[in-house]
């Protein structure tokens, strides 16, 4: 259980910010990019769900927001080798099982909406929209975690995850926008 009691300690002020295990790293450091968009997209879910009415799609992208801390907690834990990512009582990790969910979410969704017949431009209406922006945000975070993840070791499922999110938002973009029916097609060169 985490517990705090005094929001602000000062320990950063000198530009660096502690991780799990205790150590410090500077506050641009590759490692905290990637935790702060990951945060960054979790704001953004928040914000798309004030946009959403089906406590199903609702239900599940609180999940993903829980998952989204995971997520964060991951990547604040250095590894103590390259790859050992095994979650403990005292490790947070990110699991295969929270990928599979996502896996089986998107495939559920994707089975209840229009083929893709073109690329698509985000919008559509408000919810998708916000969505679609979500998506990208996603996208970002998953760069900067890959990133990340070239100058040390990451868990490689935290990055699977942060890739099936970005799709899991796509598709749910698409349902928004009454199962895809409502989706604006890219036409390339219309503006030509």
């Amino acid at each position: 259980m985490v517990k705090l009691n005094k929001i602000y300690t000062k320990t950063g002020d000198g530009g660096t910010t502690g991780l799990v295990d205790g150590s410090r790293i500077a506050k641009n450091n590759a490692r905290m990019a990637a935790i702060g968009d990951v945060d960054e997209l979790n704001s953004a879910i928040g914000t798309a769900m004030c946009q959403i009415d089906d406590a199903s799609f609702l239900q599940s992208l609180q999940m993903i927001q829980n998952d989204l801390f995971d997520v964060g907690a991951d990547l604040a834990t250095p590894a103590e080798s390259d790859d050992d990512f095994t979650p403990s009582e005292m490790v947070l990790r990110v699991t295969s099982s929270q990928v599979e969910r996502l896996e089986n979410e998107i495939d559920t969704i994707n089975e209840n909406i229009d083929p893709l017949t073109s690329f698509i431009l985000p919008g559509g209406n408000m919810s998708a929209a916000t969505i679609h922006l979500t998506r990208a945000i996603a996208r970002r975070a998953e760069r900067t975690a890959v990133g990340a993840a070239q100058v040390m070791a990451i868990n490689p499922l935290a990055l699977a995850y942060l890739n099936r999110l970005s799709d899991y938002l796509f598709v749910l973009g698409r349902m928004l926008n009454n199962g895809g029916k409502a989706d604006i097609l890219w036409v390339p060169g219309a503006s030509r």
